[in-house]
């Protein structure tokens, strides 16, 4: 057997190669807070804090795109994982890998748009390594951000409670189908825009104004892979209502011209919470404050059971399944 492109996109395959492969070690923080959690990063307590570690790899392609670029996208997306956890971003370590002959003026932007991303979470890239390979090596450039954060009680996707509140801080699909349509050269009329953007501020709003128990980005694999991910971590069935679900008339329309479902499609700039259902509607107001929470919505509730079931519009009923794979590869 050997590796395939969708081993890397995030669905099924994915877990399948992280349950039986990756994730076999023996030094892996055993004890419900590292690595066997298989949670957006680890939680390493601290005296009375605790300290969260994540990290992520970027290979997105093309470099740049509507509303972003791979620097954006390595600073958000290592610094969202560590906010997925109640954690406030504070320190990141930046490696790159760079092709022979890579154009320095590129460079120069990309790091750019990764200072300005850190700006905007408030942390600070205080490490990192450069290596260069020769020409043909490797596509251009990968980067890898790691990341630490700080957080008093830390928010695991695993949370859920039956009773709560789902919420989806934005509209969905927009990262995935605006690199898609950008790669490929579709001229759609009205243009895509990725959502790549650091989400701590918002999540700090969301923490401040209710009780938030579980989070989760839905990146690779979209919105179907983070819900099924967070009801089967839960033990528990989340119902979600069709007409509920935010989805832009642009990005829905791109979707079925190319045969694409918008909930298995990437995001970089959204959460999906369960959230007490007392504290439901001021937490989607204080989302709703934040420049990039104008679009959050109440989508769903969580019961008894298991599975992801779509309440449609019809009346109808249809389970929401993990996709085997992301339907759009090489997007973060």
């Amino acid at each position: 057997m050997k590796v395939n492109m969708m081993h890397g996109a995030g669905g099924a395959v994915f877990a399948e190669l992280l349950g039986q492969t990756l994730t076999r070690y023996k030094n892996n923080n055993a004890g419900g807070i590292g690595l066997e959690s298989l949670d957006d990063g680890a939680v390493i307590p601290f005296e009375d804090k605790n300290i969260v570690f994540t990290t992520d790899s970027h290979v997105v392609r093309p470099l740049f795109f509507p509303g972003g670029d791979i620097g954006r996208i390595s600073v958000c997306g290592t610094a969202n994982d560590l906010a997925m956890m109640g954690g406030r971003p504070v320190a990141l370590s930046c490696a790159m890998i760079i092709e022979e002959g890579f154009d320095i003026e590129v460079l120069e932007k990309i790091v750019s748009s990764m200072d300005e991303a850190l700006g905007e979470c408030g942390a600070s890239i205080v490490t990192g390594d450069t290596k260069v390979l020769e020409k043909g090596a490797i596509d251009g450039i990968v980067i890898n951000t790691a990341g630490i954060g700080i957080v008093e009680k830390p928010v695991r996707d695993s949370g859920l409670l039956v009773g709560d509140v789902i919420i989806v801080s934005g509209t969905i699909g927009d990262h995935g189908l605006a690199v898609m349509t950008a790669r490929e050269g579709f001229d759609l009329g009205e243009q895509i825009m990725s959502d790549v953007a650091p989400v701590w501020g918002l999540v700090e709003k969301a923490m401040n104004a209710g009780e938030i128990h579980a989070m989760k980005d839905p990146t690779r694999g979209g919105f179907s892979n983070a819900i099924n991910e967070m009801a089967e971590k839960s033990g528990v069935q989340v119902r979600i209502e069709e007409e509920a679900l935010p989805i832009r008339q642009n990005v829905r329309s791109a979707s079925e011209l190319l045969g694409i479902n918008p909930l298995d499609v990437a995001n970089e700039g959204k959460v999906v919470m369960g959230v007490r259902a007392e504290d439901a509607e001021s937490v989607l107001s204080a989302i709703r404050s934040h420049k990039y929470g104008k679009d959050a919505a109440i989508i769903g509730r969580v019961v008894e059971g298991k599975s992801v079931v779509m309440e449609t519009s019809i009346g109808g009923e249809r389970f929401i399944e993990a996709p085997v794979g992301d339907p759009v590869p090489r997007v973060c």
